[in-house]
């Protein structure tokens, strides 16, 4: 929300020497966070001009020029160049002078062009950063003004003004509106705040007005609620919808984001923005008989205001009259009853609706606005009158309308319910002892109605903050008033017999691992495109999210490989070339139960079976790890050329997994979508597969902009963490030497290398210690689909020093059994 510092001022007691860092800082003290400053980034002299006189001359290149003499308060006339033909002699200018600088910056100075020197420029609205029109300059005139020559212009179009811009939480729907912050900035400041809703004059008379009719009707409400709560409209009659919006409201506007566009549509979004109330204006002429609020029919279309024909939904909420909707109740209204440049008579609307209903009609139709954000956040309920009483007397002021009894109030506020918050409630919650009677100064400060009793304080919060619903919001509400740095930093202490579990315990170890090992974790969005499941998972079912952020990735992943080629890309793009990532999280595994097609009725709570059909429809969740390397592992070097990373590479980064957990995943080879039909292994732990290592198909890493040669590696941890020994005992080290011999032999080419590992290593017992495969070979001196294998195997004995024979003998078992099972024959 930016809110501009004059606005401000006009209901808070904000010094006129306070620098918007001061603004921010208050805000901040009360729990907003600060965003940017915003202003119109020009500098004088910029003043009003009159012309005199001006001289069109052709251009070679088609342009006309005008060479113009404009009076700028001073004892001679300047001579400027503009390209505009929208003005005519003595029409006020906005002149910028030599040593101005412009939004962009755009320093202005004396320069020669079409054959003149250019003492300045004469601006258009664009230039000044007041709206986006360009196609003229901004005659002063149009705004309703008639200043003498030379009157500086920044004071005078308020292009002085400033504005800050602070983060407003979902929680806080209020301080969506000057009203809201200039309350905040009171609590933060022990200032005095003026309820902009409350000033005296002609706002009651909107409680008067009658005789339009207005139905709410919600045959299918939400969760139960209504749709709409509240409606109060207002007519106008004899507006002259052809007047100039005043500067200080185009001035403000703009500051808070929202360009000008006429009068009557300016002076709603300025109401919007000063009391927080969305407002609606409809050409009274337009319209066909009274208004009724109800849900959309089947088949049912309107044209809204942005040109767009949009089927409707039944679940939306609309505005109607006797020819069908015209309107999106909180969102956008309809082209039919647009206002005009020949409207002369308007029906104001300040209506209240359910922010689920208007959430959902907004996303559902893609049509974010500024009414919409603030019906989704919650309006108060009680300020529709004075917002639309406030449209009323800005109308009469600046478009000569007059105000007429014609109107409507359908609905009342809902009556907030009392909290009982007991005595000392907020110092359990906070950890900080506050005085009884400063609790209910600052609920009353709030807005809050108190009535103390002998044990806890009847507490009926304010219309304006529906957020305020049981006791901890208002233990929070006295914290934030009394101030934060009030509440001391003190780390608790934990309870005994508390803390991480050990899957959480394990999963921290896993990360700490491969961070250890040189990896970098990250974290990649869960959302896929069919092309990217398709990579690992080809056709398989997947999850698929009704209301995506990206349309073009709907789907939830099913494997966590994708999103680290993405991240890989990335980096590259960028010039990281050597790259070793890992990512922990979820997949999703859909079943086959769907579910159920909707969720029960929100006024009533779902059976026993409602709840089982819903969490039969929730995928399965495993949480997972994957690795990606590519590039160098090891850097080149002086006396070494730099290692590629390649499948060992991330068969160590498993390793590492393994010592972290205190398991021992083991490999098999095995063919996988996406990886390497030849370099390519499956991870098992206690026989069962946990997921797969390798290197992926150098075509996909080529289609993925990636170097050819990429290993990764993806594992089931939860698996892992399951089968993983609860109690990892250490292995003590040996006092007694070790004996060392070569195995050799020759087997089937298709027999994967661990299983003869797997099978020596049975066969020869408890002596040998460590096997490892050092060579497979296939050449001269091997028959054709056979290879050689050469394990390197290390035997000891934990009370004496092996012998050779002994060693031998363990050997030989272990060559035995592969002979048995496998075929082996042992090479010389």
């Amino acid at each position: 929300m930016r809110v501009p510092l004059s606005w401000l001022r006009e209901w808070a007691e904000v010094p006129v020497d306070t620098t918007p860092e001061a603004v921010h800082e208050a805000f901040v003290s009360v729990g907003f966070e600060e965003e940017d400053v915003h202003g119109f980034g020009l500098t004088g002299p910029i003043v009003v001009g009159r012309v005199l006189e001006f001289v069109e001359e052709p251009q070679s290149n088609g342009k006309t020029i005008r060479w113009c003499q404009v009076d700028v308060g001073e004892a001679e006339p300047r001579g400027i160049v503009c390209g505009a033909g929208n003005f005519h002699p003595g029409d006020k200018v906005v002149v910028t002078l030599p040593g101005a600088v412009l939004p962009g910056p755009f320093p202005i100075a004396a320069r020669k062009t079409y054959g003149h020197v250019s003492d300045g420029m004469i601006a258009s609205a664009k230039e000044l950063g007041l709206g986006q029109e360009h196609s003229g300059i901004l005659r002063l005139v149009e705004l309703g003004l008639d200043p003498e020559p030379g009157t500086d212009a920044i004071a005078l179009l308020g292009l002085d003004d400033v504005a800050v811009e602070v983060n407003v939480t979902p929680d806080r729907g209020y301080a969506f509106s000057v009203r809201g912050l200039a309350r905040e900035y009171a609590h933060a400041t022990g200032t005095a705040f003026v309820d902009p809703a409350a000033e005296p004059g002609e706002r009651g008379r909107a409680a008067a007005a009658s005789g339009f009719e207005v139905v709410l009707q919600d045959e299918a409400p939400i969760r139960g609620r209504e749709g709409a709560v509240r409606f109060v409209a207002r007519a106008v009659e004899g507006l002259d919808a052809s007047r100039p919006t005043p500067a200080t409201i185009i001035a403000r506007l703009s500051l808070a984001g929202i360009r000008s566009i006429s009068l009557a549509v300016d002076v709603t979004n300025y109401v919007m923005l000063e009391l927080g109330q969305p407002i609606h204006g409809y050409d009274l002429d337009a319209l066909t008989g009274g208004i009724t609020v109800r849900r959309a029919a089947e088949g049912e279309t309107l044209e809204t205001l942005d040109g767009q024909t949009r089927s409707l939904h039944v679940e939306d909420l609309l505005i109607t009259d006797g020819s069908g909707p015209i309107g999106l109740a909180g969102v956008m209204g309809g082209a039919s009853t647009e206002i005009s440049a020949t409207t002369t008579r308007v029906l104001i609307e300040a209506a209240v609706f359910d922010p689920v209903s208007i959430a959902r009609t907004a996303r559902r139709h893609k049509l974010p606005s500024e009414a919409s954000k603030r019906f989704e956040r919650g309006v108060d309920p009680r300020v529709a009158e004075a917002a639309a009483q406030r449209v009323v007397d800005l109308l009469v002021e600046h478009g000569g309308a007059r105000a007429v009894d014609l109107g409507a109030v359908v609905g009342e506020a809902p009556a907030r319910e009392a909290i009982v918050f007991p005595h000392g409630f907020t110092d359990r919650i906070v950890g900080v002892t506050y005085a009884q009677e400063r609790v209910q100064a600052i609920l009353e400060e709030i807005g809050c109605a108190v009535e103390p009793t002998a044990d806890a304080l009847l507490v009926t919060p304010p219309s304006w903050r529906p957020d305020l619903a049981v006791p901890v919001d208002l233990a929070e509400e006295v914290a934030r008033i009394d101030g934060y740095d009030r509440i001391p930093s003190i780390l608790p202490t934990a309870p005994s017999g508390r803390g991480l579990t050990r899957e959480q315990l394990l999963r921290r170890r896993s990360a700490d691992a491969l961070a250890a090992a040189g990896l970098v974790e990250v974290l990649c969005f869960p959302f896929q495109t069919a092309a990217e499941v398709a990579l690992f998972d080809g056709d398989a079912a997947t999850v698929k999210l009704a209301n995506p952020l990206d349309g073009q990735a709907p789907l939830l992943r099913r494997s966590l490989l994708p999103g680290l080629i993405g991240a890989a890309h990335r980096n590259l793009a960028r010039g990281t070339t050597d790259l070793a990532l890992f990512e922990i999280g979820n997949v999703f595994l859909p079943g086959d139960d769907d579910g159920i097609d909707a969720l029960p009725a929100g006024a009533v709570k779902p059976n026993d079976e409602q709840f089982a059909a819903i969490a039969a429809g929730i995928p399965e969740q495993p949480r997972r790890l994957a690795v990606l390397l590519t590039g160098a592992i090891t850097p080149k070097q002086p006396g070494q050329e730099a290692l590629v990373a390649g499948l060992g590479d991330a068969l160590s980064a498993i390793d590492a997994l393994g010592v972290a957990v205190g398991a021992e995943l083991t490999t098999r080879q095995a063919q996988r979508t996406g990886f390497h039909p030849g370099r390519t292994a499956e991870l098992l732990l206690g026989g069962e597969v946990v997921g797969v290592v390798g290197e992926l198909l150098p075509a996909l890493a080529e289609a993925a902009h990636l170097p050819k040669r990429v290993a990764a590696a993806e594992v089931d941890l939860d698996a892992v963490l399951r089968l993983a020994p609860v109690v990892v005992q250490a292995v003590p080290l040996s006092t007694q030497t070790a004996a060392t011999q070569d195995l050799s032999l020759v087997v089937p080419v298709e027999l994967p290398a661990a299983e003869v590992i797997a099978t020596v290593v049975e066969g020869a017992g408890e002596l040998l210690e460590h096997a490892r495969l050092v060579d497979d070979y296939r050449g001269r001196g091997v028959e054709e689909g056979e290879k050689s294998l050469t394990l390197a195997l290390r035997f000891r004995a934990e009370d004496r020093t092996l012998t050779a024979a002994e060693a031998s003998t363990a050997k030989d078992a272990g060559a035995a059994l592969a002979a048995q099972r496998h075929g082996a024959t042992q090479r010389e």
